[in-house]
């Protein structure tokens, strides 16, 4: 065991309570805890990867903790995530001073943010699905504290939303956690790829799909992504790029450890995951495009993008053996969307501390002459939009090469490949919107002019952000192109790092990044992307007023998802009145008379019915067609029992018969009645105990079936 794994778990966890007491005595003391404490666990993490670069695997158990322990263990994959989540929080924490600067219950923010951390490396290192689902549970819960954190009418609307999401997503996955550990006995990795090797899918694909829903919640899966366009724009920024760019991390790891476990290489799973991530890709970037709010685009937007890692665990399974592209390319896209979204969220918070404005119309302008601001938002604007030298390119271009490949290898075995050839082309075109709504705000922000405060934008030029902020902002932003074009480097060391994760397989050969083939489909999303921002966003987003054109949000106010099925009035009043009506039905039918005194009364007179019908029926039986017939006088026969006592009551009959009853001598001859007595007794006895075996029987039944009322 290795003090490492349960150091990065419960460090921030113990440091949130230190936060807490710190913040009570001074505020300036607790920001520089939390600045040093986030610092100490990146390098903690950074400790965590050099150990996974030399091969080793540490392991840390808990034994009996909740009952079935807590399980960590430490290689490529888990090592680089962990990593990824401390750089976020370090670098959001040294964001965060400057932003809640002016803000409330910042003591209370720190604490659950530390919290949340060490739940999310609780995550991220877990060996099994009970420790998984333990630290996933935490996180949820101290999460939606971002959520709520200014306690308006919009954000606790929003916060209700989240938490309903996570504790349903929760207890379904709690469900299929029940039925795997039924069907295998363990919820360990191991074990689970062990299961879908050896059993039929058939029996996995219930409880696998259960498990998956809690954590396809969390990571903003259409249809559960409702959380997520709601949930972002009224969080801190800091806490959002966190939402954003590690909490959905999370419920990929999940979908991840179902997917490349219990259902590696099987195409009828990868086909499901493929279809809802196309739609989570391309539905995440049609309500970006339509937003005219700078964090609930960028909100969508980290939906879309989990729709392309979707799309890439979808192309693990089909792929099978030949999945080396389609999982670097799910790996490095989440890294590169965390990454990204960190960068493009902290800018976002950058213009709404200065301005407290996120509509576009208000805050369009603001950005001019600010280079540093500049900076950050379009090198994260390139990652995402998949621009060659930029990070997002390299992701999304093995991603899209996976697809390409399938497509390939059914052409060769002669079977049609339609879905997946219109699978790619919605994948282009996903990237062309990405580009179109990423140059809608870029030009939003830094080249259009506000006409009512461009004066007082441009005298912002100075003092808009502190230098800790600029360090937070320009580290994060900086990494994203030393990424894309080092990427033979960097970006190949990190896939190989955490490929064995998902059981990838090594690619035939190194990857030509910048091939002829990947520029070629990189260009074509590029060029929808101008096209769509030219002919859709520019005339049918904007209209004219006042002699000025103006963002408008065009999407229609009833096409909203959680309207429609879940606070529409409909679902409010009938469905939950009904399942109200009937849970209090069925709780007062458990504690009432009927059930306690009634329904065995019943059971005991109906078992009692039919043990006496059975007992008639065999008595009838036994003087009727089972009748014995009398025997005629025969040789003596029975047993020496009955024949010498026989003989000797014979005897004693013969001798009253000739003195005391000679005028009324007895004629029974006893050796043969004592024969006959002895098998009807035998008869009897025979009947009485199958009646009272059949009775026990129906008296078995009755106690079952009280039982079973009892517990239901």
């Amino acid at each position: 065991m290795h003090i490492l794994l349960p150091a990065l778990v419960f460090l921030p966890m113990l440091g949130a309570l230190i936060s807490y007491l710190i913040g009570r005595k001074s505020k300036p003391g607790r920001n520089a805890f939390v600045c040093v404490l986030l610092t100490a666990e990146c390098l903690l993490a950074v400790l965590g990867i050099y150990q996974a670069i030399l091969g080793r695997e540490l392991t840390f158990t808990w034994e009996g903790f909740a009952g079935l322990g807590l399980h960590f263990r430490l290689d490529g994959f888990r090592a680089l995530y962990t990593l990824v989540a401390a750089f976020m929080w370090m670098m959001t924490g040294f964001f965060s001073p400057q932003y809640f600067a002016h803000y409330h219950n910042r003591n209370r923010y720190y604490f659950f943010t530390l919290m949340t951390l060490g739940a999310t490396a609780g995550v991220f290192l877990s060996d099994d699905l009970y420790t998984t689902f333990i630290f996933f549970e935490i996180m949820s819960f101290t999460s939606y504290t971002w959520v709520a954190h200014e306690e308006t009418p919009g954000a606790m609307r929003a916060a209700e939303t989240y938490l309903g999401i996570a504790v349903v997503g929760g207890m379904v996955t709690l469900m299929g956690l029940f039925m795997l550990w039924h069907k295998l006995g363990s919820l360990a990795f191991a074990d689970l790829q062990k299961a879908g090797e050896t059993l039929d899918a058939k029996e996995l694909y219930l409880p696998g799909a259960l498990v998956m829903f809690g954590f396809a919640a969390k990571a903003g899966m259409f249809p559960l992504h409702i959380w997520l366009p709601k949930a972002h724009p009224v969080a801190p920024a800091p806490a959002s790029a966190l939402l954003s760019g590690v909490l959905t991390k999370a419920g990929i790891f999940g979908v991840l450890v179902t997917s490349c476990n219990l259902f590696l290489h099987n195409g009828a799973w990868g086909n499901v995951v493929l279809a809802l991530g196309v739609a989570t890709m391309f539905g995440g970037a049609l309500l970006a495009m339509f937003s005219v709010d700078l964090k609930r685009t960028l909100a969508c937007s980290s939906m879309s993008q989990i729709g392309f890692i979707l799309v890439g665990v979808g192309m693990q399974c089909l792929l099978g053996h030949h999945n080396a592209l389609a999982v670097q390319g799910t790996l490095l896209h989440m890294v590169n969307h965390s990454l990204i979204k960190l960068c493009l969220f902290m800018a976002a918070g950058a213009v709404y501390m200065n301005l407290h404005k996120l509509d576009l119309n208000d805050i369009r302008g603001f950005g001019r002459n600010k280079i540093v601001l500049h900076i950050a938002f379009l090198m994260g604007a390139l990652g995402i939009s998949g621009v060659p030298l930029w990070n997002g390119y390299i992701s999304k271009s093995l991603l899209h090469e996976s697809i390409l490949e399938y497509v390939e290898l059914l052409h060769e075995q002669g079977l049609s490949a339609a879905w997946y050839s219109a699978t790619e082309w919605i994948f282009v075109i996903t990237g062309g919107m990405t580009f179109s709504y990423m140059l809608k705000l870029y030009f939003a922000l830094f080249w259009e002019k506000n006409a009512a405060r461009q004066e007082e934008f441009d005298g912002m030029r100075k003092g808009y952000l502190r230098p800790l902020s600029i360090f937070a902002l320009l580290g994060a932003a900086l990494i994203l192109p030393a990424l894309g074009m080092l990427p033979s480097i960097l970006m190949t060391g990190i896939a190989e790092l955490g490929q064995g994760f998902m059981h990838g397989e090594s690619p035939a050969h190194a990857v030509a990044y910048f091939s002829e083939e990947n520029l070629i489909g990189a260009a074509k999303s590029l060029v929808i992307g101008a096209a769509l921002y030219l002919g859709v966003i520019r005339p049918f987003l904007m209209e004219k007023r006042e002699g000025a054109r103006v963002y408008v949000n065009r999407w229609p106010a009833w096409l909203d998802l959680e309207n429609i099925f879940i606070r529409s009035d409909f679902t409010q009043k009938y469905v939950c009145g009904c399942i109200t009506a009937v849970s209090r039905f069925l709780d007062n039918l458990a504690t009432s008379k009927f059930f306690y005194v009634i329904v065995p009364a019943i059971i005991t007179a109906v078992t009692r019915c039919l043990d006496e019908l059975m007992d008639s029926v065999a008595v009838l039986l036994s003087g009727t067609v089972l009748s014995k017939k009398k025997t005629p006088h025969l040789p003596p026969v029975g047993t020496r029992v009955t024949y010498y006592l026989g003989c000797a009551l014979n005897a004693v009959a013969r001798f009253l018969n000739r003195t005391v009853l000679r005028r009324h001598p007895l004629h029974t001859d006893f050796e043969y009645r004592l024969d006959v007595d002895k098998h009807e007794a035998g008869q009897t006895l025979g009947m009485l105990t199958r009646s009272v075996s059949f009775g026990l029987l129906l008296m078995s039944v009755g106690l079952f079936i009280t039982c079973w009322y009892l517990l239901k």
